[in-house]
């Protein structure tokens, strides 16, 4: 048979080919025509679109050209608007723009005949202000023109101009489409045609002309496979009939000889294989138990789509595969496990909290208690000590009931030789005990109690695993199991053994931390007060809270001043650590000096700020050293006879005055810069304070936070002040439970004063002349006093030390010169004048003839010393004045 014979017998209509050609060949012409038509009808519409499109851009585009509007109102429109029209239409591609006037006369035209003449279209609407489009059939053919508004600034509509478009100008895509959809079309009749015969060439060479001898042979090796696979097959047929079982089913389901032919419900299965084969049931990958067993089995119906009715089912032999995906699940937990727990411990720098995140992670995911046991040592911050270990402290312990049958937490646990326990521990090694009855024997011994209870409640295994770091054992983690029934294993312990490890590091990051800690906070109590001194012009308290993050340079005074007077100081170095608070140290240090010297606010804060910047420079010179960064200060004095207070802040925050009726204010003082600023002033203020008012002195760390703003904190603490009637101690506590915050991440100093006053009989003064002839009246004004206020014994102590006073200031001072008695604490005599000079204490000898005063006033005197004012000095004397200073006066 010739090539062109073999081609049209394949394709010849009575074969599958050529069938199939046929087919093929009907449903390219279709989709080529449908296309075809599509492509036409969407083609006009695209064009029109276009053309409509383009005449509007056009028309828009013109008619908002610059100089417009002035053309159309000029004396001659045309002449301005023909040649930018023309200009427009050219560059444009489009057929004509016209411009119009509100009664629709052309103004321009491509035919120069036509200006003059009415518009052919419809521009009412434009004059409206809206745009008009339309399709009509002109003298130059089919064409779309649109017509668009002339406004000028105002808004109003002074023209019109159009501008049209043959639809024959806009290139048609159906043109240049029909090409390709007739090459399309011809390339896939060519493809249809090829691929029928190559299909028909395969379906032939593959078949190979097999007569019924080949085809036996292929039923019989089909059927070879399907008795050789490692999987049951079973095909029942209508009736519930089982037609065929290959050799692996009946081995899996242990079918009888004589199965085929057989209903389903006769063959003895197992029940739950039973249910997965009853009529209709349609399963995937189901398990199921046949003896001992796991199939996984399989079920289709072959009723689908005409064929025979009945079902096939498939069987699969799972149970080794199902040991293998239990260990790996079991694998894959305690990996989740090792994660979860990873990240649980370690959350803190805490010894004990670390603990109770170690127990609570493997309980009951792993044990159903856990106990985690330390040395004091490590406890306290301290380094374990090489000793043997005898005795440990119980730290954390949890478990699956809510009293757990050992020792508490705080209690110690002794180490029992002989015990699973003490073998970990002096070996250094992890230990895993799977039966504990002789272990709870030896612990008997010790703890009765605690040994019967743990029997009753059926504690039979254990895991003991060492707490330690570099060598040094810290203590130890123990595990054990009482309601599963199942003993720990080696898998076990090495999970245990990967938690403790990672716990052990944590602990000890944590004992160094609460090392460091405690010797930063023991450094930074020593350098704060240990306490009030006594002092009558103020009801003091005050709290102090350092921050969780560490400790930092905040700090308070109370400082008693001569004249019955009170200076009150806080303070804030700015960062954490040792550093700030021994740069605190210092500065509170330099305070105390400062005020001994009885400067005013001010000038103290001014050579306060001049000592800051000497130990910047110090420091700038050692390697290592890091300067002050930043400190703030507020100092103000508090006078109890005159009730005014002197104040003065570098960079501090404002204080809160409480008035006797529970009225909040804050003064406002002169903002001075922080201390380290050189050259920049320091300014003073005087606020009176009503007897029975509070001052309320604080740090930053009181009023912001993270979480809230500086300002949001100042209206707190006005609202947590704001009540009248409340003690010094009540008030701290009030503000700081409105305020403190749950985590603290700064220090919190707080000073609540309570103003107290002098009474009026307890102060007198004189004015003295400058006359030596006037000391003996004062001398005898001085002693009827002291009768009055019953200091007797004191009177020729006090004549002798104020004549002396006042000889020197009406010798070598100038005027006014004023005598103040104040009975407060100590009997208090001030001399004052108007001269700043101060007197020396000198030592005379014995051929000397003068300079003994000074010297007699400080033998006679508890103490002595001067201070200077606004309008001179005061020199002041303090004598005992015994019970009179408490009691009563008359």
């Amino acid at each position: 048979m010739t090539r062109m014979a073999r081609f049209r017998a394949t394709l010849s209509v009575r074969s599958v080919a050529g069938q199939v050609f046929v087919l093929q060949l009907v449903i390219v012409l279709l989709l080529v025509v449908a296309a075809g038509v599509e492509s036409v009808l969407q083609s006009r519409a695209d064009t029109t679109d276009e053309a409509r499109n383009r005449s509007i851009a056009v028309a828009q585009t013109y008619a908002s050209s610059p100089g417009i509007v002035p053309a159309l109102r000029s004396p001659d429109p045309s002449a301005l608007l023909q040649p930018s029209a023309e200009e427009a239409r050219i560059k444009s591609g489009v057929d004509f723009v016209v411009v119009l006037n509100t009664d629709g006369i052309r103004y321009t035209h491509p035919l120069p005949d036509r200006i003059g003449k009415k518009f052919v279209g419809t521009y009412e609407p434009a004059l409206q202000g809206q745009v008009v489009t339309e399709t009509v059939n002109g003298t130059i053919g089919r064409l779309v023109q649109a017509v668009v508004p002339v406004t000028d600034s105002d808004g109003t509509v002074v023209g019109a101009v159009s501008a049209g478009i043959r639809i024959s100008k806009v290139s048609a895509s159906a043109d240049r489409q029909l090409p390709i959809l007739l090459g399309a079309a011809a390339a896939a009749l060519l493809l249809a045609t090829g691929g029928s015969f190559l299909i028909s060439r395969r379906l032939r060479r593959q078949t190979r002309g097999l007569g019924p001898t080949e085809m036996t042979r292929m039923y019989e090796h089909h059927d070879a496979v399907l008795h050789t696979i490692r999987e049951g097959v079973l095909i029942v047929g209508a009736g519930d009939r089982l037609l065929l079982a290959n050799d692996e089913a009946r081995r899996l389901l242990d079918l009888p000889v004589q199965a085929e032919g057989r209903p389903v419900a006769d063959l003895g299965l197992d029940r739950p294989v039973a249910e997965v084969l009853a009529p209709g049931r349609e399963v995937t990958d189901e398990v199921v138990t046949a003896g001992d067993r796991l199939l996984a089995v399989n079920v289709r119906p072959t009723d689908r789509d005409g064929g025979p009715p009945g079902y096939v089912a498939t069987f699969r032999d799972t149970t080794e595969l199902r040991v293998l995906t239990g260990k790996a699940e079991q694998a894959r937990r305690r990996l989740q496990l090792l994660y979860d727990a990873s990240g649980r411990i370690g959350t803190t720098l805490d010894v004990r909290r670390t603990c109770e995140e170690l127990a609570e992670a493997l309980v009951p995911a792993l044990a159903d208690y856990a106990a985690v046991d330390l040395l004091d040592e490590v406890l306290r911050g301290d380094d374990p000590g090489p000793e043997p270990v005898t005795t440990m402290r119980r730290t954390a312990l949890t478990g699956i009931t809510t009293e757990p049958m050992l020792l508490h937490t705080g209690e110690p646990v002794p180490i029992v030789p002989g015990t699973p326990r003490a073998q970990s521990l002096a070996e250094r090694r992890s230990v895993v005990e799977p039966d504990l009855a002789y272990a709870i024997d030896l612990w008997a011994a010790d703890h009765p109690e605690a040994a019967a209870k743990a029997r009753e409640q059926g504690l039979h295994s254990l895991i003991a695993v060492p707490l330690s770091v570099g060598g040094a054992v810290l203590g130890i983690a123990t595990f054990w199991r009482s309601a599963r029934p199942d003993s720990f294993d080696q898998e076990d312990l090495s999970l245990a053994e990967e938690l403790v490890a990672r716990a052990a590091v944590c602990i000890e990051n944590a004992r160094r931390y609460t090392r460091e800690h405690a010797m930063a906070v023991t450094l930074q109590h020593s350098l704060l007060p240990g306490g009030l001194p006594e002092q009558t012009a103020l009801d003091v308290a005050f709290r102090y809270l350092p921050a969780q993050a560490g400790v930092g340079g905040d700090w308070f005074d109370v400082i008693p001043l001569p004249g019955a007077r009170v200076a009150l100081v806080v303070g804030d170095v700015v960062g954490h650590g040792l550093h700030a608070a021994a740069t605190m140290g210092r500065l509170r240090t330099a305070v105390h000096n400062f005020s001994s010297l009885d400067l005013p606010p001010d000038e103290l804060l001014g050579h306060l700020d001049d000592l800051v910047n000497r130990i910047d420079q110090d420091r700038s010179t050692v390697e290592g050293e890091v300067p002050i960064t930043g400190a703030t200060c507020l100092y103000a004095i508090y006078d109890p006879v005159s009730r005014m207070c002197t104040m003065a802040r570098a960079g501090h925050l404002l204080p809160a005055l409480v008035h006797p009726d529970g009225t909040v204010e804050f003064p406002e003082l002169p903002a001075g810069p922080p201390l380290g600023l050189v050259g920049l002033p320091f300014e003073t203020a005087e606020i009176p304070v009503p007897e029975g008012s509070r001052l309320v002195l604080y740090t930053d760390g009181l009023v912001e936070s993270r979480r809230r703003d500086i300002d949001e904190g100042l209206e707190m603490l006005r609202s947590a002040l704001a009540r009248s009637g409340r003690s010094p101690q009540q008030t701290c506590a009030d503000v700081l439970a409105a305020l403190l915050p749950a985590t603290p991440t700064d220090d919190i100093a707080l000073l609540v004063a309570r103003t107290l006053a002098v009474p009026a009989e307890r102060v007198v003064s004189w004015d003295v002349p400058s006359d030596p002839a006037a000391v003996a009246g004062i001398r005898a004004a001085v002693t009827r006093q002291l009768e009055q206020w019953g200091l007797d014994e004191q009177t020729f102590t006090a004549e002798l030390i104020l004549s002396e006073l006042i000889t020197n200031s009406i010798r070598y001072a100038a005027g006014p010169i004023r005598v103040r008695l104040l009975l407060d604490r100590a009997l208090i005599c001030e001399v004052s004048d108007g001269s700043s000079t101060s007197p020396h204490l000198r030592y005379a000898a014995d051929t000397d003839e003068g300079g003994r005063g000074l010297f007699l006033v400080a033998q006679l005197a508890e103490r002595w010393g001067t201070r200077y004012t606004a309008t001179g000095k005061v020199i002041w004397a303090e004598l005992n004045a015994g019970s009179a200073a408490v009691r009563p006066l008359p």
